[in-house]
């Protein structure tokens, strides 16, 4: 996958903006749903409900934010679905997907498919969903999802507009239930990446009225939409009763929208809801009041600090190494998130195959090192501005941090730049940024390579520092060519060895999820996304 050149999807920005990873809540009184000589968690029907804030979409290839994203992924059944424990994909719509050369994939579809609608889910479906999402004109948030399908660049083009009827050389249906896609270089990784919602079907109904589609999706999910998308209030959905897959559990589900995390904790408090989210200040008290009902799970949130490195203050990599030893990484997830945060020393997230545990030699916290790798580097003169969003609570660390800087590099005048986060990413892309500055990081797809090439590739699509160094992006390329998934690991650990040297970032923290639910359900699953696996919850008892 290749993005536009240092664009952060919006998906990510939510999540680390505002803190409103998605979570479920309860809702009309579904009955005792338990039916005679079965066990509760055997249950099936009943409705329940779930928290998220107000999606930016709800078309698929628009849509790159978790709110949607949650309701996206029961509306929508994709080529392959990735385990709730493990993050494995399994093939789902797709039967198989298979390369030779690992540049021209062939995927084959399973029969008996349906939308909502009752149009069918063929070849077509997903190719002209493909062509319409690459193509510059429908401004799709999705659209650089398809940057490494052949004929891209020509639906993309530097000057003057994309022709609205052009599509990808590199799609072609074979028959009813096949399609290729031709890749500009192998990329072994590919079956990871279909699984996300840019690669979802669409019917020939959402090139009818693609607005009016967005207000009432057809998918090919085990829901189907009960109504329209009522701005800042809820979607509905009910149970498809032709669903091809394995169907959901519960009867209907209300996504309720939310405008504070704290809110819909005090909700489920209150018995009002099914699942909230649990704000980090109340992790402690959540997990004494809720206790099995307190779920906690790894999450594929990375957070890092970056440096802008066309500026020269900051172009030795033994002073931005100076700059992660003085850290102490564990000491801010104590007192600053009550230890709702897993010290990250590493580029790739747990969750994912491949990573490892210390991989980072500079992340770990050494005052002596710190000064002596600053010294090294020439010393700092004069001010350091520290870059951060205002609308995400990150005043406390941003402080903590700023102050471990000044007792263990001397660096006394920090001086905080902050900004609601769409400004904030608007300074960033703009060049503006003349410091220190957060971001973060959620998988797209478990993939080494997903943590890599966008963020530190030389043209990587999030790549907001201007870091390049083209042994790593060999190594990525590597990686990338492998013959297989597993073969290609050794190419993408040895490309972040030489990140890490160089540090262009400074990693953080990893997240978790912290969810709490009511005695009406059970059954609640979160994977690494961040998303409660909707169809899955049971509802067992009466409010």
């Amino acid at each position: 996958m290749v993005r536009s050149a240092r664009k952060t999807p919006v998906w990510i920005a939510l999540i680390l903006a505002l803190g409103l990873v998605a979570a479920a809540c309860g809702g009309d009184d579904g009955g005792d749903t338990t039916p005679p000589g079965e066990s509760p968690d055997q249950a099936v029907g009943g409705d329940f409900s779930i928290s998220i804030c107000e999606p930016e979409f709800l078309v698929p290839q628009n849509d790159n934010e978790t709110c949607g994203g949650q309701v996206l992924q029961s509306l929508f059944t994709p080529l392959v679905q990735y385990d709730v424990e493990t993050s494995e994909p399994a093939n789902v719509v797709a039967s198989d997907i298979s390369s030779d050369d690992q540049t021209t994939w062939t995927i084959t579809l399973n029969d008996g498919w349906t939308f909502h609608d009752a149009s069918p889910v063929n070849a077509q479906s997903f190719v002209d969903a493909w062509n319409w999402a690459a193509n510059a004109s429908n401004a799709a948030g999705n659209n650089y999802f398809f940057a490494n399908i052949e004929g891209y660049d020509e639906l993309n083009p530097t000057e003057g507009d994309a022709d609205p009827e052009a599509t990808l050389s590199g799609l072609e249906v074979v028959d009813d239930l096949t399609f290729t896609a031709t890749l500009t270089a192998p990329f072994s990784q590919f079956p990871l990446t279909v699984g996300y919602n840019a690669f979802y079907p669409l019917p020939p109904a959402f090139f009818e009225d693609p607005e009016g589609f967005n207000e009432a999706p057809i998918g090919n999910g085990p829901y189907m939409m009960d109504g329209v998308w009522e701005h800042d209030q809820f979607v509905k959905v009910t149970k498809f009763p032709d669903y091809a897959g394995t169907p959901g559990n519960a009867d209907n589900i209300e996504f309720r929208i939310y405008a504070d995390v704290d809110v819909a904790y005090t909700d489920v408090q209150a018995g009002n809801l099914d699942i909230a989210d649990v704000p980090d200040a109340q992790i402690e008290q959540g997990r004494t009041e809720f206790g099995d009902a307190f779920i906690e799970s790894p999450s594929s949130i990375f957070q890092y600090i970056g440096f802008p490195l066309d500026d020269e203050r900051f172009q030795s990599p033994e002073l931005r190494q100076a700059f992660s030893l003085a850290i102490d990484r564990e000491a801010v997830i104590e007192a600053v998130f009550f230890n709702t945060r897993i010290p990250a020393r590493s580029l790739i997230s747990p969750v994912v195959a491949g990573s490892r545990e210390d991989a980072c030699q500079y992340c770990t916290f050494d005052p002596e090192l710190a000064a002596q790798k600053l010294e090294e580097a020439g010393g700092w003169e004069g001010p350091l501005k520290f870059w951060f969003n205002n609308d995400g609570g990150h005043e406390t660390w941003v402080e903590a941090v700023s102050n471990m800087w000044r007792q263990n590099l001397g660096i006394q005048e920090i001086q905080f730049e902050s900004s609601e986060f769409a400004d904030y990413l608007g300074s960033l892309d703009a060049g503006e940024v003349d410091g220190v500055f957060r971001l973060g990081w959620v998988m797209d797809y478990p993939s080494p390579q997903n943590y890599l090439e966008p963020l530190h590739a030389c043209e990587g699509s999030s790549n907001n520092t201007g870091y390049c160094n083209e042994e790593v992006d060999s190594l990525i390329a590597d990686g990338n060519a492998a013959a297989s998934i597993d073969e290609g690991l050794d190419s993408y650990l040895a490309a972040e060895d030489l990140i890490l040297e160089d540090m262009p970032i400074i990693p953080t923290w990893f997240g978790l999820n912290q969810s709490v639910h009511s005695d009406r359900i059970t059954n609640v699953q979160i994977d690494a996304f961040s998303f409660i696996r909707a169809p899955e919850v049971q509802v067992v008892a009466s409010e």
